[in-house]
């Protein structure tokens, strides 16, 4: 079993949940910008929530389906069909054999993640298929997909295999048969362009001066057409430091935003570098990181300061959120 690339797209790679425990010896960890989309793909067709995907940015692939699968497609929508028709996102589908899955306009997001029943048969690398564009290595080849690359398809779970029959006992002469039931993708995002980003003081916020502080928490900042997987440079008003001078490089993390000495912020993404020296002004909570993910350049974005107790209480919301549709699922399954 296996899919075919037809059209690459603009940027279409393997990604999982990140290749950690590496990053002391310079491994960066990578993974899937939006890790809520990725996990929730894979659950609806019951692989392992951390079983490797599509990541689909802005302008989507072709791929026809060699043989009948399912299929989910979760994170920013790109208008996707299967021979000319509207395919339904965020459920498990089952396409035919042969049929031709496109991308179109962006309605929504940056970012999709189509997920396959069985996972891509591919070799892990430091326990990881996420694909290093910048390193060449893990996903399919090291690289970005190209035309007429052939990825197999893995074994199906016994959840796999349970709703590919329920879906495949129903009547229907089209190219593809949908659940009735599917996740409201407005748990995972706000519909609002311009996004407002929760962050916390960064370990060297008080190097900021009180107009760089005010600047922070109440200026619109645009993403600017530099950003890519590794960081999204903002444009906005120049903050700018009580004091100039040399630092020591420091560990970053997903979410970590970099003061430059141009005085725009640079927010560290899923192929961040392992350390910087640049002041560490804020860290975007886990609870905001899939928002910033399906943020477009162009888009602009606004900082709060919270606290590190409120912070730790959003994330515990959204993983009992996370819980109770994962439950949902497996039952509907």
């Amino acid at each position: 079993m296996s899919i075919t690339v037809l059209r690459p797209g603009l940027l279409t790679s393997i990604q999982d949940t990140g290749r950690y425990g590496f990053q002391k010896y310079g491994v960066i960890a990578n993974g899937a910008m939006d890790v809520y989309s990725l996990k929730m793909a894979n659950v609806l067709v019951g692989n392992k929530e951390a079983e490797a995907a599509l990541e689909i940015t802005l302008m989507g692939p072709m791929i026809s389906a060699n043989k009948d699968m399912l299929i989910a497609i979760t994170g920013a929508d790109l208008s996707p069909t299967v021979d000319g028709l509207p395919l339904p996102a965020w459920r498990p589908v089952l396409i035919k054999k042969g049929s031709i899955i496109k991308f179109g306009v962006p309605k929504f997001g940056c970012r999709a993640y189509l997920a396959v029943a069985g996972g891509f048969a591919l070799e892990k690398l430091m326990h990881s298929k996420s694909t290093y564009l910048r390193g060449e290595i893990g996903g399919f080849k090291g690289r970005a997909l190209q035309k007429e690359d052939i990825l197999e398809i893995g074994e199906y779970s016994q959840h796999s295999m349970q709703l590919f029959s329920k879906l495949q006992n129903r009547d229907s002469a089209g190219s593809f048969v949908a659940t009735d039931w599917f996740i409201d993708p407005q748990l995972f995002f706000p519909s609002s362009n311009e996004t407002l980003i929760r962050v916390l003081p960064g370990r060297q916020y008080h190097y900021l001066t009180e107009k760089g502080k005010k600047e922070l928490s109440e200026e619109v900042f645009q993403i600017t057409p530099q950003s890519d997987r590794m960081g999204f440079r903002l444009s906005g008003p120049a903050m700018e430091l009580q004091e100039k001078g040399d630092m020591l490089s420091e560990a970053v993390a997903f979410g970590t935003v970099q003061l430059p000495p141009n005085g725009n912020p640079i927010i560290l993404l899923a192929d961040r570098q392992t350390t910087g020296g640049y002041p560490k002004i804020a860290q975007v909570a886990s609870v905001d990181l899939a928002y910033l993910a399906q943020r477009k350049p162009g888009e602009t974005i606004r900082f709060r300061l919270i606290t590190l107790d409120e912070a730790e209480q959003l994330y515990l919301a959204k993983e009992r959120l996370w819980k109770q549709l994962k439950h949902a699922v497996l039952l509907k399954q």
